[in-house]
């Protein structure tokens, strides 16, 4: 029977989610699959939900109040969040809709016993699973308990877990809509919880099966530790079988209680493992029918299941989408962790990155991957993988190791050729020559030169078939041979330093001196540059005010209004040619859609406020040649030990060629990437003015929201002139879940996401081991930061944070110390690390979360670890 206000069970599907929430609807969806048992009941539809709030006339009110308090007051969001349950469940169930619930009880036996759930329209979905936000009621008793205990449940849209929920996660009080599912009573010999994949580990071909005596209440209140059974391809692989003291059971007046247990059957399993496979079996019918893993609560009953709830696991790293009939296995490794930028990307952006790449990259969870199976499984291969990924970053290559321990994932192919260029391809050695890195620099400049005069002309369709064409020169650009032998002269020489005169002389990382202040570094020039920024503005005092007064700063007019002040002229000629140079730059930068510094000048204005504090005029000169006679005299140093030494003339004058190597070519490491982001922005204004086109035609509501479609898909609107809204609105959701994501630095096809581990005993316990990556040991003030744009940095504090890109570089010049999570000897990070001589310390697992802000640390940059200080 169809109501407006009460739905059956049979009645919807996901494509009623709006009208009975996520849960009802993937219940739903459940009683539809054959052999899939559901509790028989209906939903209270979201009209009746809104019918009920519509006689609580100071809700609005209530409501606005709720939006404006900040998700981190949670003693204001508790008071006002109590406040309005109270509101909510004192009104009575307007007449209509009690007899409408009255008449479904009577279907279904109206002096049973129900369970009584609420079903948010934002709750169990893919993209967030809200689960634990809202309640439920088990062996509710009667028409009038039953009546009683839906107001409760929509009085729980707003307990204070589920309104900080919805504000952490951007989403709007008002959008969010209650129903209520009441289904028939189950009272079971056992229940517990299904995972069609391991939750821990995200492999997609094990299932978990949680289970305890009596309700799952037990369970999912940590009440008792459950029986753990582990399944793959039919049979149980492992299992834990606790001991199981209590038990929640059902009252016969209504209403759970907790039950001890009898001794004989606490240390029994509360399943068989035929039980637990057939379970399992299930689960992968349901996972299936909604077509990603699950999260499944069931219960058994004399020995048959009955499906109570499934929601998808939102948790899991989501996997890379492999052809049709592709069954092999695959390993995956991440390009974020390489380049420095692990958030989740915009398709606009990973799909440009995809088409510049010179390598065939994948796209899962808004990162991108490249697939080694082929290198790893060649012996000719592997190890020269291994060991590139291991110099850059230790836990990628443990993480590989993990997996090729495993035995039989990957298969031994001898003759397998490798997809795309060598990871380890020696190129042909080159003299120690400046001029190599100028022709290479003018090379670069020339080319993006032309590609900005020749971008001018297109538009429409047109434009597209040109960047396809600029994107081959962009890969002929950054694969020049040349370029490459520059780069590995580069790193060959730092590596051939360390080790060479760490067996010699015992020194740890001696090159990290010695390159101190190389030429050429288009990066360190960056943070340094931003100091010659601050010189101009500090004898500016209404400079200085206008920049302090940051709330009416506002991109679209800062740099005409800042020429307005006193002094402001000069100020923003300054600026203008820093942006000129640089403001192609931005954090996370290698997606496109990312806001550039020269679309958002503001986002330098902390920075440039810091260096005026922090330093005194000429600094920025003054640091470099500090550190150019550093470099010269660890270099005099090493050299008159060495001549010491037996066969000494012959080790110092190999050592200063290395050294004179290392100083011609690491600047140079930095500017590829350079050349890329210089493009990256000519690309996005070109991409950018046809958005705009096609919002003054209606056919986007916003420019920005072409960034949520491929390069592809973008070309194709611009030439039908027509777009997708609702893969718009999709893609804009999966985005927002996927920024939610850690990304494992290595994920295999099964679904594993591994992070790696360092094997070392020399780290003092307690401290937090990482990578080192610049020498010197340095004590100081952490400041965690997440946004560049928030930083509040003093001299002497010691930046932790999760990666940093070539971005972050002026940040560097003001700091003590760096720790990041992410991070590998050659990575941008790592590199002006040393150029700066800051002590740091990369790849450290959770350091943003371990380290407190404002705690005192120790960072050891030479040993490569962290003390907590008291």
């Amino acid at each position: 029977m169809t109501d407006r206000y009460v739905l059956d069970l049979q009645e919807v599907d996901a494509r009623r989610v709006a009208v009975v929430g996520g849960k009802g609807a993937h219940l739903g969806g459940l009683s539809r699959i054959e052999g899939v048992r559901v509790p028989d009941g209906f939903c209270v539809t979201t009209d009746a939900f809104r019918r009920a709030m519509a006689e609580v006339p100071s809700l609005d009110d209530r409501l606005d109040e709720l939006s404006r308090l900040d998700p981190e007051d949670r003693e204001a969001i508790r008071t006002l969040s109590a406040r309005m349950r109270r509101i909510i469940e004192e009104v009575a169930v307007p007449g209509d809709v009690t007899a409408a619930v009255t008449r479904a009880l009577g279907r279904f036996g109206e002096q049973g016993a129900y369970a009584v759930r609420s079903s948010a329209t934002a709750e169990d979905l893919p993209t967030a699973s809200f689960a634990g936000q809202q309640d439920t009621y088990l062996n509710v008793l009667g028409p009038t308990a039953v009546l009683q205990h839906i107001s409760r449940c929509w009085a729980s849209m707003f307990t204070e877990r589920a309104v900080v929920y919805r504000q952490r996660n951007g989403i709007d009080h008002r959008t969010v809509d209650m129903a209520v599912v009441v289904q028939r009573m189950v009272f079971p010999d056992a229940s517990g919880i299904l995972f069609t994949a391991d939750p821990v580990t995200g492999n997609r071909k094990v299932a978990t099966v949680d289970a305890g005596f009596g309700l799952g209440e037990a369970l999912v209140s940590g009440l008792v530790n459950p029986d753990v059974f582990t399944v793959r391809d039919g049979e149980v692989v492992a299992r834990t079988i606790a001991a199981k003291e209590r038990a929640v059971h059902a009252l016969p007046v209504g209403g759970t209680r907790e039950v001890a247990l009898d001794v004989r059957q606490r240390e029994r399993p509360a399943l068989t493992d035929e039980q637990a496979v057939r379970l399992v079996g299930l689960g992968r019918r349901i996972e299936a029918h909604f077509g990603c893993p699950q999260d499944i609560e069931w219960c058994l009953v004399d020995d048959g299941f009955r499906i109570v709830q499934s929601r998808p696991i939102t948790t899991l790293f989501p996997l890379p989408v492999l052809a049709d009939g592709d069954s092999e296995n695959h390993i995956y490794v991440s390009v974020g962790h390489q380049q420095m930028m692990t958030d989740a990307m915009k398709p606009l952006g990973y799909s440009m990155w995809q088409l510049t790449a010179m390598v065939p990259m994948l796209e899962a969870g808004g990162r991108l991957f490249v697939d080694v199976t082929r290198r790893l499984a060649s012996p000719a291969s592997r190890d020269g993988l291994l060991d590139v990924l291991g110099k850059g970053d230790p836990l990628v290559r443990d993480a590989l190791e993990t997996v090729l321990g495993q035995g039989g994932f990957v298969p031994s192919i001898p003759d397998a050729a490798p997809d795309g260029p060598p990871p380890t391809g020696a190129p042909a050695p080159i003299e120690t020559d400046p001029a190599v890195v100028t022709e290479l620099i003018e090379r670069s400049r020339t080319s993006i030169a032309a590609l900005e005069r020749d971008i001018r002309a297109k538009e429409g369709p047109a434009l597209f078939d040109f960047l396809l064409e600029a994107f081959e020169e962009h890969k002929r650009v950054l694969g020049d041979p040349l370029s490459m032998q520059a780069i590995m002269a580069g790193m060959d020489a730092t590596w051939w330093l360390n080790d060479k005169l760490g067996q010699w002389l015992g020194e740890k990382n001696a090159a990290d001196t010695l390159t101190l202040s190389a030429p050429d570094n288009i990066t360190s020039e960056m943070g340094l540059a931003l100091l010659d920024v601050a010189d101009v503005i500090r004898p500016l005092p209404e400079v200085l005010a206008f920049l302090r007064d940051a709330e009416h700063l506002d991109d679209a007019t800062f740099l005409d209004e800042l020429a307005k002040t006193a002094g402001g002229g000069e100020a923003r000629d300054a600026i203008e040619a820093y942006l000129d140079r640089y403001g192609m730059r931005c954090v996370g930068e290698i997606d496109i859609t990312r806001p550039r510094w020269r679309e958002r000048p503001t986002t330098l204005v902390p920075v440039i406020l810091d260096n005026v504090r922090n330093f005194g005029p000429g600094a920025a000169e003054r640091r470099f040649e500090q550190g150019r006679r550093k470099a010269l005299q660890k270099e005099q140093d090493v050299l008159s030990r060495l001549r010491t030494l037996p066969d000494g003339d012959r080790k110092a004058d190999e050592t200063r060629r290395m050294i004179d190597r290392v100083r011609t070519f690491i600047g140079y490491r930095e500017y590829p990437k350079y050349g890329i982001v210089s493009r990256y922005l000519v690309y996005k204004q070109a991409l950018l003015a046809e958005a705009v086109r096609l919002v003054r035609e209606n056919v986007l509501p916003e420019k920005e929201d072409a960034f949520y479609l491929t390069f592809q898909e973008l070309h194709e609107a611009v030439r039908s002139n027509r777009v997708d809204e609702q893969l718009i609105q999709r893609r804009k959701e999966a985005f927002r879940s996927y920024r939610a994501l850690t990304p494992p630095r290595v994920l295999t096809s099964d679904g594993e996401a591994l992070t790696g581990a360092y094997r070392r005993d020399d780290v003092p316990a307690g401290a937090l081991t990482g990578l080192p990556v610049s020498a010197g040991t340095v004590e100081g003030r952490a400041r965690v930061v997440l946004d560049m744009a928030e930083a509040d940095l003093e001299a002497g504090d010691i930046l932790v944070t999760v990666f940093t890109d070539p971005s972050w570089s002026p940040l560097f010049v003001g700091i003590a110390g760096l720790v990041t999570e992410v991070g590998g000897l050659m990575t941008h990070g790592a590199v002006i690390a040393r150029e700066y001589g800051l002590p740091a310390v990369v790849g450290v697992d959770r350091a943003t979360r371990l380290i407190r802000d404002g705690q005192r640390i120790r960072v050891h940059g030479t040993d490569g670890y962290v003390e907590l200080l008291p």
